[in-house]
């Protein structure tokens, strides 16, 4: 007698199509082909669910321990990438690395990127490139943030003429000395702490991570760290009077500063990173673009940390600048303040989306916004457009030419001397990899973006504080 058993009624009985649906007919055929149908599907049922108990069957075994092995292997939950990465607008393509657009071209391929751009100022980072900006579907990628949340450019225009300046450098370096903190830990202790209502925020109660911050975020209150931070006396130049901030045609005597969140934000950035690549498993190359969803705990967890680490940096500004102010004894003309490294919930053609600015300046319709150069070059105070293939976005200052490493080998101490003479630009603290030459060319990237700010002052670098360490961050 010949059984008839086939592949549909091994599938009945919970087999699977594949190479152990093809090794049990092979098997049946060479060795039962003389027992009856129901008694044979009955013993497949149990190899199926014990093949344990099969292993010293001398007909059974090798089907019995390729169904363990599979049922050993785990399944695959990694998220596939779209085949084709999405259209995006890059600013001042012909001089955009390539490590940058590569990064770009994976970030587009996710599917939850909605839409994305790439500043002028652009050059490779991890997982977004610096300069990269990303509009998502519901989702928050803590890398497409950076790991320095909310930092930002804060500029105070003073009462003061800029023929008030010279002469006083004196004054000027003394406070700019005694009332900032650089260096990576650095802290304010004792009567030097500041105070501020963002260390009453309830933010800091909403999880362990951020009850643990507390104190350390305190401590560094009004700290501007490592990297390329800075605090910096300047003279900024509007060419006619403007309306809005209600400044005349003038030189006037400015207070530059650009710094982040601290260890706040670094130890914020790195703990959501992690979480993101455990529940959000992305191939190898885009795996630091792991991504939350913002309806999850996780998800609202990183929202509600991110925006305290944006309010912290903000508050690290006004308190540089209110004892600087106090310091010189200076009335405000207007201020203006703007930050990157951030994500935004915006509508974008009709459709809510979260924006990510990794090192990019929000530029929607009359948003203000300023754009450094270097320690020497120009920045530019300047108001958005709202173009809408840029997202809303301009770059966030020129952008590095060359990485620090390659800074440090290829610049010398002289060399930077000499271009800061050039400049007459007083320089304290700073390493070779924040050297002037090691940027791109300002003039060149704003050429670049004409059609997404327009400018409406310039600001002049005279005096500069950066970190001793240079490169070293939080």
């Amino acid at each position: 007698m010949k059984n008839n058993i086939t592949g549909t009624n091994l599938l009945a009985i919970g087999y699977s199509e594949g190479k152990i649906l093809g090794l049990a007919l092979e098997i049946l055929k060479e060795n039962f082909t003389e027992v009856e149908e129901a008694d044979l599907l009955a013993l497949l049922k149990k190899v199926k669910d014990y093949p344990e108990s099969f292993l010293d069957d001398e007909k059974l075994a090798p089907l019995a321990e390729l169904i363990i092995a599979e049922n050993n292997t785990e399944l695959d939950d990694t998220i596939s990438l779209n085949n084709l990465s999405k259209d995006y607008r890059i600013f001042g393509e012909s001089y955009i690395e390539e490590g940058a657009r590569k990064q770009m071209n994976i970030a587009m391929k996710l599917p939850v990127t909605v839409a994305g751009a790439l500043m002028p100022d652009a050059h490779q980072g991890y997982g977004l490139p610096i300069g990269g900006v990303l509009a998502t579907n519901n989702s928050i990628i803590p890398y497409g943030v950076g790991v320095d949340i909310g930092c930002r450019m804060a500029l105070s225009i003073f009462d003061i003429p800029e023929k008030h300046y010279f002469g006083k450098d004196d004054k000027y370096k003394r406070e700019l000395i005694a009332f900032t903190k650089f260096g990576a830990g650095r802290e304010f202790r004792g009567f030097e702490r500041a105070d501020h209502e963002v260390m009453e925020s309830e933010a800091f109660q909403a999880t362990p991570l951020l009850r643990g911050l507390h104190a350390k975020a305190w401590a560094q209150l009004g700290t501007s760290g490592g990297g390329n931070h800075f605090v910096e006396w300047g003279i900024i130049d509007f060419a006619e009077r403007d309306e809005i901030l209600n400044i005349d045609k003038g030189r006037y005597v400015a207070l530059l500063t650009h710094s982040g969140s601290r260890g706040l934000g670094a130890t914020i950035a790195g703990h959501y990173t992690k979480v993101a690549k455990q529940l959000c498993k992305l191939p190898d190359d885009a795996a630091n673009l792991a991504y939350l969803n913002l309806n999850s705990a996780e998800g609202q967890e990183y929202w509600i940390a991110m925006n305290l680490a944006g309010d912290y940096a903000s508050a690290c500004h006004e308190v540089i600048h209110k004892r600087l102010t106090k310091a010189i004894g200076a009335k405000v003309l207007a201020k203006v303040e703007n930050h990157h490294n951030f994500a935004w919930k915006e509508t974008l053609n009709g459709e809510e989306v979260i924006v990510h600015r990794k090192g990019a300046t929000p530029a929607a319709k009359g948003v203000m916004g300023i754009i450094p150069g270097s320690m020497t070059a120009p920045g530019f105070l300047v108001r958005g457009k709202g173009e809408v293939e840029s997202i809303h976005s301009a770059s966030h200052g020129a952008g590095r030419l060359m990485s620090r490493s390659k800074a440090i080998k290829n610049i010398t101490k002289a060399e930077m001397k000499a271009v800061l003479k050039d400049h007459g630009v007083t320089l304290i603290g700073a390493g070779l990899d924040e050297a002037p030459m090691a940027y791109k060319d300002i003039h060149q990237v704003m050429a670049a973006q004409q059609d997404l700010v327009d400018v409406v002052a310039k600001f002049e670098p005279k005096m500069v504080r950066m970190a001793d360490d240079g490169s070293r961050e939080d």
